[in-house]
């Protein structure tokens, strides 16, 4: 047997037959008969900006790689690597191999400038350009709503007292601000307390002190800030706004605790603070089951698996306030209202079927009638059992974004941000539905 081969090495890289290979070469394909994209992309990235740069990224580099992310939910550093070391996306990406690799900045800079709305605005178009080839023609829908979750741990009134005091300490400690005691381990010794403690009486004594410490923290904040603005301390104008933005949380959390722990409150949800961190994150209750925070979206899919529009709320509304507006959207985007559409249980109410078939939607079906006959909804039993079937596989959908494209957990911080992640998310899993529906 040979120690060693032999055989020269090609120098150019051959094509691969892999199944992967294959579905990045079709959704390249797919992104250069869309210049499009790149021109909306462009726009976000010299926004403001002079139109310069020895090492950066176009707006097609930019968009590929943003693509690559979120198809193999790559990190950024992940991402680096790859594109350093593997061929394949490097030409995916339209990286020359052997020439200069954009650093890890640059690459993050680019793709995190990229808008919501524009991730939007190049979804719509490939749900156009999905029309225009005959993979999904719009004219049967199924609508449901999920949760991407924020990144951000399970919120308690005493972590985010913590939360509050180790952040503005550090800020101070960033600043170098001396009039100030650090009081993190007192802090976070009374977290733990109150976190291990047993007895009602015992943890509201607990509670009082971390609230007293967390009051002592803030004063110390605001005297940073006057010595910020009087000159005093070298600091830039965007430290005060951070520290007053601290501040400003950390009394709502303050007020919160008091209200639910010393008075015995109800504190409603539209008023709570869940992290100081990604304060945008809501909470949203299903039903009677599990508790998320994060943002509700509401998703229409096709008969092509792929998803046609996608709109992230705002709080926590009924299901049943969203079928006709999801319905207008789609005349928005195809110039028509679709011919069927399915709903999950909680959209259904006459006032929605009355709406929607004014629309010009012809049938409807609700998983759950909630006291309606299948001739208020569609022509007949037999065209309602197989929507009821069509609209399971919305779920599917779902489930496949969740555990293929990240939508199950957003990782970029902000609200904005959160917004790009779920919108580019959608866009990565309709180019990869469109790439393997074409031949």
């Amino acid at each position: 047997m040979r120690q060693k081969c032999n055989a020269q090495l090609p120098l150019a890289v051959p094509a691969s037959n892999h199944p992967r290979a294959q579905l990045l070469e079709k959704i390249s394909r797919i992104i250069d008969e869309n210049p499009t994209f790149n021109e909306l992309v462009w726009q976000d990235l010299t926004s403001g900006k002079m139109d310069h740069g020895n090492h950066g990224l176009t707006a097609e580099q930019a968009l590929r790689c943003a693509v690559l992310k979120q198809l193999e939910q790559l990190r950024y550093d992940d991402l680096m690597f790859h594109l350093n070391e593997t061929p394949l996306y490097q030409s995916f990406c339209m990286i020359g191999i052997g020439g200069k690799i954009p650093s890890r900045s640059a690459v993050a800079d680019g793709i995190k400038a990229i808008k919501p709305e524009t991730w939007e605005m190049i979804g719509k178009r490939l749900v156009q350009y999905a029309s225009d080839k005959g993979v999904e023609k719009g004219r049967e829908v199924r609508v449901d709503c999920t949760v991407t979750e924020s990144n951000i741990h399970k919120p308690t009134d005493s972590e985010l007292l913590y939360d509050c005091v180790r952040v503005i300490t550090r800020e101070l400690q960033r600043i170098e601000f001396s009039g100030y005691h650090n009081r993190t381990r007192s802090a976070k010794r009374r977290w733990n307390e109150i976190r291990n403690g047993r007895g009602k009486k015992k943890r509201r004594g607990r509670y009082e002190v971390l609230m007293r410490i967390t009051g002592e923290v803030i004063g110390y904040a605001r005297s940073a800030i006057d010595e910020i603005l009087a000159d005093t301390l070298e600091c830039s104008s965007d430290t005060a706004c951070r520290l007053s933005r601290y501040i400003g949380m950390a009394e709502g959390v303050i007020d919160q605790t008091y209200r639910r722990v010393v008075l015995s409150e109800t504190v409603p949800a539209s008023e709570k603070i869940v992290s100081i961190f990604e304060p945008h994150t809501d909470i949203i209750r299903k039903d009677r089951r599990d508790t998320y925070y994060g943002h509700k979206i509401c998703l229409t899919g096709g008969k092509s698996t792929m998803v046609l529009d996608c709109k992230i709320l705002d709080g926590n509304p009924a299901d049943s306030t969203l079928p006709v507006e999801m319905i207008i959207r789609q005349k928005d985007i195809y110039g028509r209202v679709p011919r069927t559409s399915s709903f999950d249980g909680g959209f259904a109410s006459h006032e929605n079927v009355d709406k929607i078939k004014e629309l010009g939607v012809k049938d409807i079906c609700f998983s759950k009638k909630r006291g309606m006959k299948t001739e208020d909804m569609c022509r007949s039993k037999y065209v309602y059992r197989r929507l009821w079937r069509f609209r399971a596989g919305v779920e599917s959908i779902i489930s496949w974004l969740k555990r293929c494209f990240g939508l199950g957990r957003c990782m970029w911080k902000s609200h904005e941000s959160f917004k790009s992640y779920v919108h580019s998310s959608i866009f990565a899993a309709n180019l990869a539905t469109i790439a393997m529906l074409i031949t």
